[in-house]
């Protein structure tokens, strides 16, 4: 099969059935929608393509500047799609947390602006935010950028609606359930919108990590209403997944379909198994359920790697991500009522694990910074406080230095996580500093 472009391998990607002896679900027919046959391996292909291919001529007309907020794979398809087109491309992202997706864009010959140090604990209180550094890079720069903005572009949702949706569809004649990952929710909610439309009856369940857990490319319930294109009424339930079942269900698609999908899609499935096994028993009759596959497993080595050593041949050790539920013991908190006193008292070591901006911006008095990357490169590897040196740990909503704080204390510290984080306080007006400049 000859085709004039890669282009026109966007879409049209395969439905696969995955086998009832996988997933022991005796009355689901389960299949997968398989992204990752996408030309640039996922589906933000799609997206990516939806919100630049109206735009080519124009941009290159007024020798534009293509301009992104993504860290994954929205990054790479746009570079690619742009380097076809001899568009320049740059992106404005946080940090980006997966070293090989940071490869892969650099050798494209992505122009990345990496805002520093800024903490895997979102912070909506952080001016260092990418959004916001686009906004003001377009107001200095009159006419120099074209800002797709795949958080907002009705053309991201539309797209899905008028292929992806329209391709699962037309394959199975009959869609029961839907089971999509949340990032920019423009895949899933297309093609809900348009499942729904031949199917009023579809029920449609949106899959997120667990609140202070990290999965490549989706989010957790809280940062879904920062995104334009969410739209909660099109679900019928939103279905947490922490990152070890994601890896466990990537896994079985690896190993036990040969589907090479990443964690995104381990998540997906392990959000649509967990939810299904409970109603299969009691279903009249045979139903068929639709998976993502969102993009491919290849990428994520380093944080494969980091969360199961074992598979490498590595000695496995405990890490902040090896919490289990057992461990909630080891938690010890301070809310903000009562943190003078316990400063008072204790005098502790008061460590903000947020960005450097964020932190200047506003801080308790007396506190250090230390970035949260740096901070976990450490506790990885050594004990850094005596069981006499009260710690105290602050992050932007508490949920990862309550984590640090469990993991440290089950290794004999004295650490405690402020309840709430840095959002607690500001909501209390509890008084706080900022540096204004650096003599």
């Amino acid at each position: 099969m000859v085709y004039k472009s890669v282009l026109d391998l966007i879409g049209n990607t395969p439905l696969v059935e995955i086998s009832k002896d996988i997933h022991n679900l005796k009355n689901v027919n389960l299949y997968a929608k398989l992204e990752i046959y996408n030309p640039f391996g996922s589906v933000k292909d799609r997206t990516a393509y939806a919100m630049l291919k109206d735009h080519i001529d124009e941009i290159k007309k007024n020798n534009m500047t293509v301009i992104e907020s993504s860290s994954g794979n929205t990054a790479k398809a746009l570079k690619l799609l742009c380097n076809i087109n001899d568009i320049d491309f740059e992106t404005v992202t946080n940090r980006i947390k997966i070293p090989e997706v940071k490869d892969i864009l650099k050798s494209f010959g992505t122009n990345i602006k990496e805002l520093p140090g800024l903490s895997e604990c979102p912070d909506p209180n952080d001016p260092n935010d990418a959004l916001k550094i686009i906004a003001k890079m377009m107001i200095a720069n009159p006419g120099k950028y074209f800002y797709p903005d795949q958080y907002t572009n009705p053309n991201n949702p539309s797209f899905h609606y008028h292929t992806t949706g329209k391709e699962i569809w037309n394959d199975l004649g009959k869609v029961d359930y839907f089971f999509g990952t949340l990032g920019t929710a423009g895949s899933s909610g297309g093609i809900v919108k348009y499942i729904k439309e031949q199917n009023p009856y579809l029920k449609a369940y949106g899959i997120v990590g667990e609140k202070g857990d990290f999965i490549p490319g989706i989010r957790n319930m809280d940062e879904m209403f920062e995104v334009g294109n969410f739209d909660l009424s099109l679900y019928d339930e939103i279905v947490n997944v922490s990152t070890s079942e994601a890896l466990d269900s990537m896994f079985t698609l690896v190993n036990k379909c040969g589907i090479l999908g990443g964690p995104t899609s381990g998540a997906c499935l392990a959000g649509a198994i967990k939810f299904l096994s409970k109603i299969d028993k009691d279903l009249k009759e045979e139903v068929n359920v639709v998976i993502v596959i969102c993009d491919r497993v290849e990428h994520y080595m380093s944080y494969i790697k980091k969360r199961r050593p074992e598979l490498f041949y590595e000695e496995p050790k405990d890490n902040i991500y090896t919490l289990t539920t057992e461990d909630n013991k080891y938690l010890k908190q301070v809310k903000v009522e009562e943190l003078d006193n316990f400063i008072k008292e204790e005098k502790p070591l008061i460590i903000d694990l947020r960005g450097n901006l964020a932190y200047r911006n506003s801080h308790i008095k007396g506190s250090i910074n230390i970035l949260e990357s740096i901070f976990l490169d450490v506790v990885d590897n050594a004990i850094i406080f005596d069981k006499y040196t009260t710690v105290l740990l602050i992050c932007p909503t508490g949920k990862k230095s309550d984590k640090f704080a469990m993991f440290l204390n089950k290794k004999g510290m004295n650490v405690y996580s402020l309840e709430g984080g840095m959002i607690e306080l500001i909501n209390n007006s509890y008084p706080l500093e900022r540096i204004s400049n650096y003599e």
